[in-house]
């Protein structure tokens, strides 16, 4: 018997309208205990407060939330329930379908949103821990203000992510949006942070425009906007049925069209090819901010938006295929780019913009398992290192320029800041048996195994990237973290000396306190303190630990698969594993091949033009832990041959002994302007600047000329006349009597003469 994806998430569906429960009262805490610590710290803004007070309401508040959303997982795991804070929208203009609008303050708790509240809480207070002693620079009323955008940030991401409506997601995605340009503007005397606040804002509308048509279709074509009652509509399960059984005809346009709208929100949110250019900008706020919103939270929010409509993803015969591409070409273009940035958090900025394309990529090959698995891992691993990143800025005055920077790795009080570095970069780079490694092949592979609309040749394309993530992170690595021991100060140092300056290993030492000089003006770094050391520790352990996700129910491809079971992103594999899966569209296969219990693609024949696919004639399944391993290797290889420190391998494998020079620059020097369009970023801001911004700046200043000269022009003209024939009357009134008799007089002589005139 064949089950196809289809006919697996119809019958989930009805199974789970009578499944549907209430949670219990006690799951409101897990969103309003971060909105009670924007509540507190607000006040404590009120009065002034000059203390580390707003840093630990925060982290209790948050510490609460992540506790309660463990004990909602430990209650309600494979379960669907939902709760209501309070009535929101209901609304009834008649008694036909589509023509009532119910939209509850309420939450849908089933395990996707379970497993995204455990990673947003859980990271949110590790975070909130380490911005605690990273922002202490600014106590007062801007390290209060920080942390009530903090916080109400978290309540946004669960209301979007809790949320049993889209008109609660559409919420979520709208605050979440404007904390980001609160946090990321947070340094709002500096040009460069408004700009990028700015950047990100506008460029978000742009996708939010898509999500809120989107939303407005789903309900004119379903006449609901609560998931309970759209996944377990009859309309949507026979749309599913058609799909199904070939008959994709008979799916409407209009409903096609709900995924295709959806799709450019997610876009939007998650940083994708056209509209990522916001994102490695707001690199500009504080580091805690990227960790928190730019690699762990918001940019996954288009990832859930997908995951959580995906019944109605595979309706649209455009939208996944779409996905695929976009995030293909997202994550080969920014990889192009961090090959050539200098910057270490644009560098970690433009990874995530990649990941985030494999990401997308996994969901359109339809492995919602290894697409969400990759959310989990990427959000520990990456948050590890910019918050690594975070404490090298903090301690060497801003700088993040890899070629001042060297040798941390033999400094005193930097060690687990090294050593967090390097976890963050082997899972990142895909090393064998690392979180990364297992989350990624999975969506390697699944390319090879979806046929059609060239998704093959994208598994190539990403295999390449992966090469190339692996090359670019492992450059940062060497750069800063090994060879001899050389550093400059950023540009928050204003000493007399500001020069690089050589140290024995073990010189450097760290201070508590900021940067300073010795009584010669050298510059000191200062290490980080215990609250930061303590949050890397911590992350690099679940970074670690995470790859053990992979091997908990390994007949549901781990404990990702088996929470996805039971949720709307149900494991596309089918309820089978032991049978083929088969989405078609228009006649063209579109779908995913069963695995037996280990994973490995079970033999069953070719269905749909080659349903099981093969990778240079293997089973992808069985030889992309191999494959991938290589292209990782291969990229870390050239990594340390070109920026390593000189005898690493017996001389042949590094050769850097200087923080500015490495074997690179005479490789670039050879590929002509190649390497500069890449660190300009290919020119992609300034093509969007010619081609939208200095048009639209030339039209405003057009409309600018016209509202000034004509609209109110006119105005001021009817507005002027009164005033001069005022003044043209003004010399009569002159309160001289005798003026007045001479012009009376005057008045009478000129009657007589017309009376005359007329007379005669």
């Amino acid at each position: 018997m064949m089950i196809s994806p289809a006919t697996s998430l119809a019958s989930g569906a009805a199974d789970a309208a009578a499944a549907v429960g209430a949670a219990p009262t006690w799951v409101l805490a897990i969103p309003f205990l971060p909105m009670l610590a924007v509540v507190l710290n607000t006040l404590c803004a009120v009065f002034g407060n000059k203390t580390k007070l707003p840093a630990w309401i925060t982290v209790g508040c948050l510490a609460g939330s992540f506790v309660v959303t463990m004990l909602a997982y430990m209650a309600l795991s494979g379960e669907t329930n939902t709760v209501t804070a309070w009535h929101w929208f209901d609304l009834s203009w008649g008694d036909g379908v589509g023509q009532s609008m119910v939209a509850n303050f309420g939450f849908y708790i089933d395990n996707l949103t379970l497993l995204w509240m455990m990673f947003v809480t859980g990271l949110a207070t590790l975070i909130a821990i380490y911005a605690s002693e990273y922002m202490e620079h600014d106590v007062g009323k801007g390290y209060t203000r920080f942390f009530v955008a903090f916080g109400l940030f978290v309540f946004s991401m669960l209301c979007l992510v809790m949320g049993d409506n889209l008109l609660m997601l559409y919420l979520g995605w709208e605050g979440v949006g404007l904390c980001s340009y609160l946090l990321i503007g947070y340094f709002y005397k500096k040009p460069e942070a408004v700009a990028a606040a700015k950047k990100a804002f506008i460029v978000n509308r742009i996708g939010d425009l898509g999500l809120a048509i989107g939303v407005m279709l789903t309900f004119v074509h379903f006449g609901t906007l609560e998931y309970e009652v759209l996944f377990n509509s009859a309309q949507l399960q026979g749309y599913i049925s058609a799909v199904q059984e070939g008959r994709a005809g008979d799916v409407p346009l209009m409903a096609q069209l709900i995924a295709v709208f959806l799709m450019i929100g997610a876009f939007g949110k998650s940083a994708q090819f056209p509209l990522y250019v916001w994102l490695p900008d707001a690199m500009e706020g504080p580091t805690p901010v990227s960790a928190l919103i730019h690699a762990a939270t918001m940019v996954t929010a288009g990832l859930y938006l997908i995951a959580r409509m995906l019944p109605v993803f595979l309706l649209s015969e455009w939208a996944l295929p779409v996905v695929a591409w976009v995030g293909t070409i997202t994550a080969l273009l920014a990889a192009t780019i961090g090959m050539a940035q200098f910057d270490i958090k644009r560098i970690m900025a433009y990874s995530t913009v990649s990941q985030l394309g494999y990401m997308f990529a996994g969901l359109a090959f339809l492995s919602s398992t290894g697409g969400v698995f990759h959310v989990v891992t990427h959000a520990f691993f990456k948050a590890l290192l910019f918050l690594c990143c975070g404490a090298v800025m903090h301690g060497f005055a801003g700088q993040l320029d890899l070629r001042k920077l060297s040798g941390l790795w033999h400094m005193k009080g930097w060690r687990i800041v090294s050593i967090g570095m390097l976890i963050g970069c082997l899972n990142l780079a895909g090393v064998p048996f690392t979180a990364g490694y297992f989350s990624k092949d999975m969506i390697l592979a699944e390319a090879f195994v979806t046929p059609g609309y060239g998704y093959s040749f994208l598994g190539w394309v990403l295999l390449l990237t992966a090469g190339m993530t692996a090359y670019y992170t492992f450059r940062v690595f060497f750069r800063v973290f090994t060879g001899p021991v050389q550093y400059e100060a950023g540009d928050e140092h204003h000493g007399s000396d500001d020069h690089s300056h050589e140290h024995e290993a073990g010189d450097a030492h760290g201070h508590d306190g900021h940067s300073h000089e010795d009584h010669h003006g050298h510059f000191h770094p200062h290490a980080p303190g215990m609250r930061i050391n303590g949050v890397l520790a911590t992350l690099s352990v679940l970074a670690i630990l995470a790859a053990g996700l992979y091997f908990i129910s390994p007949e549901k491809h781990g404990w990702i698969g088996d929470m996805l079971e039971e949720s709307t992103a149900h494991n596309i594999y089918t309820a089978d594993h032991s049978s083929a899966a088969m989405f078609v569209i228009d006649g063209d296969a579109h779908g995913a091949h069963g695995h037996d219990s280990h994973g490995h693609a079970g033999d069953h024949g070719d269905h749909a033009h080659g349903a099981h696919g093969s990778i240079l004639g293997y089973d992808p399944h069985k030889v992309m832990y191999y494959i991938s391993a290589v292209f990782g290797l291969t990229g870390i290889l050239i990594a340390a041959w070109a920026h390593g420190p000189k005898g690493l391998v017996s001389g042949f494998i590094g050769g850097r002994v200087e923080a500015g020079k490495c074997r690179m620059d005479g490789v670039a020097a050879k590929l002509g302007p190649i390497p500069r369009w890449a660190e300009n970023k290919w020119y992609v801001d300034e093509f969007y600047a010619f081609i939208f911004v200095t048009p639209l700046r030339v039209v405003s200043h057009i409309f600018h000329m016209i509202d000034k000269l004509l609209v109110d022009g006119l105005v001021n003209l009817f507005g002027y006349l009164p005033r001069m024939l005022g003044r043209g009357a003004q010399p009569g009134q002159s309160g001289v009597l005798h003026g007045y008799a001479l012009s009376m007089a005057g008045g009478v002589g000129v009657i007589l003469f017309i009376v005359a005139w007329v007379t005669l």
